[in-house]
């Protein structure tokens, strides 16, 4: 199992959701690079994110959610264009699932398992 996993909710439909464009990235010293990307699945969710070998290292990472796409396809007028979630890694390769719950108003998150 890849050591980042995620899952989209649309809160408003008590659905996954489907077809969101997702990249990871690593905070660097020049900045922000692209580590990953994807696009959820019927299930809300990318299978393989990263390769199951692959150990992060401890830093700084962000999870870029394209929500415009999501709300566009659904036709409907998001607030938020995007969403970021930075969130801190430890050393060890613990797996870390980056879960988001999203409406066309609001979202949240949490360190899921």
């Amino acid at each position: 199992m890849s050591q980042i996993t995620t899952h989209v909710l649309d809160t408003t439909r008590g659905k996954p959701g489907a077809e969101i464009p997702i990249t990871l990235y690593q905070q660097t010293a020049d900045g922000w690079q692209q580590l990953a990307s994807g696009v959820t699945n019927d299930d809300g969710r990318i299978a393989g994110l990263l390769a199951d070998e692959r150990i992060l290292d401890a830093g700084i990472y962000r999870m870029h959610f394209d929500t415009n796409a999501y709300f566009e396809r659904m036709g409907d007028k998001g607030f938020y264009p995007y969403v970021d979630i930075v969130f801190e890694l430890s050393a060890g390769g613990d797996h870390y699932h980056i879960p988001l719950l999203l409406t066309a108003y609001g979202y949240s998150t949490y360190r899921g398992s």
